[in-house]
């Protein structure tokens, strides 16, 4: 019996962070070899907002590296840059043409950014859930592994793929698998060290708000050491009052591999002085061999480029299979 297929990705916009590692790459890690994993660097998304194009290419080989460096064996799992295979331009355009305006209209990621970005507000920035639905669907995947805040944009998916099913398919043959979401609980969100409230990002301004994979153990000690806290002694879990401290606790507990409860303990009667020390030390040793391996892999761009011309391959066969089922299906004709 095949194994069921997962898909996922993420942007090449700068140095992956303890959120990426602990909110989506460890759970990749976990599932290898359950699944028949699709992981990918999604470039195309990474040029909606300003970017830098001197980096855009070195930023996705880091990532591939980092995705390997985190565990991801190559020979598990396909690792592959989204721009190598043309068929996700050309599904996402297909999309767009069956896909109602009111229902990007509605995506609350887009309306955050949007803010963010004023009048410089693209419309691959308004477009982009359905390019997402393309790098979903193209490769049939039956659980696609996201954070809670991403659970929008596979509902889209699943969305488009039923619309475009119903339009041009069966009941009895359907043109597109319909995925399902995999949300894992366990570090699905990890927050900014500089405000509990909010997601851990690569685009925060402050590097004071993340740690880097790649960060020295000097630098992740500094970052712990300045972190927002409060005056409260005795460290506890879920008081909605107190966000940096759950998420601080929640840190320990995910990179230390103990229980919540058993961390509940040590920690309740700790003061920051004590604590923030302690939540250093473990993050350096959990993360040291990942910088290690990211620093050896990084120096090897021949191996990077190998990896991806491997993935490549792989998902160019499957991407061109569907995509020549739905063009046939909405009345194209395929070349032979």
């Amino acid at each position: 019996m095949s194994k069921q297929r997962i898909l996922s990705g993420i942007q090449p916009t700068g140095n992956l962070h303890l959120g990426n590692y602990l909110g989506a790459i460890r759970n990749w890690v976990a599932l290898q070899d359950e699944y028949d994993s699709f992981l990918f660097m999604a470039d195309l998304h990474a040029v909606t907002v300003p970017h830098d194009p001197q980096k855009l290419a070195i930023n996705t080989l880091n990532v591939a590296a980092t995705y390997i460096a985190c565990g991801i064996d190559p020979q598990k799992a396909t690792i592959f840059v989204q721009s190598h295979v043309p068929a996700h331009s050309e599904l996402a355009w297909l999309f767009n043409c069956i896909t109602p305006l009111n229902w990007l209209e509605r995506m609350i990621q887009f309306k955050e950014k949007a803010v963010k970005q004023g009048e410089n507000v693209t419309v691959g920035l308004f477009d982009y859930p359905v390019l997402q639905a393309a790098d979903i669907l193209l490769y049939e995947p039956d659980l696609v592994p996201v954070g809670e805040d991403q659970k929008q944009h596979v509902e889209l998916t699943r969305d488009i793929a039923s619309r475009l099913n119903f339009q041009y398919g069966s009941e009895e043959k359907p043109v597109l698998k319909v995925p399902e979401p995999l949300i894992q609980a366990s570090g699905a969100r990890v927050m900014s060290l500089t405000d509990g409230t909010k997601k851990m990002s690569k685009s925060d301004p402050s590097e004071l708000s993340r740690v880097d994979l790649s960060d020295d153990a000097d630098t992740i000690q500094k970052k712990i050491k300045r972190c927002k806290t409060d005056p409260v002694r005795g460290l506890v879990f879920d008081d909605p009052k107190r966000p940096e401290c759950n998420n601080l606790l929640t840190l320990y507990m995910l990179l230390s591999g103990q229980s919540k409860e058993a961390v509940a303990v040590e920690c309740a009667d700790m003061g920051w002085g004590q604590f923030k020390p302690l939540l250093a030390e473990t993050m350096v040793e959990a993360l040291r061999p990942i910088r290690e391996t990211f620093l050896e892999l990084t120096s090897d761009r021949g191996y990077l480029e190998s990896v991806l011309r491997s993935g490549r391959e792989k998902a160019e066969a499957i991407a061109a299979h569907t995509l020549a089922n739905v063009k046939t299906a909405m009345g194209y004709t395929i070349p032979r």
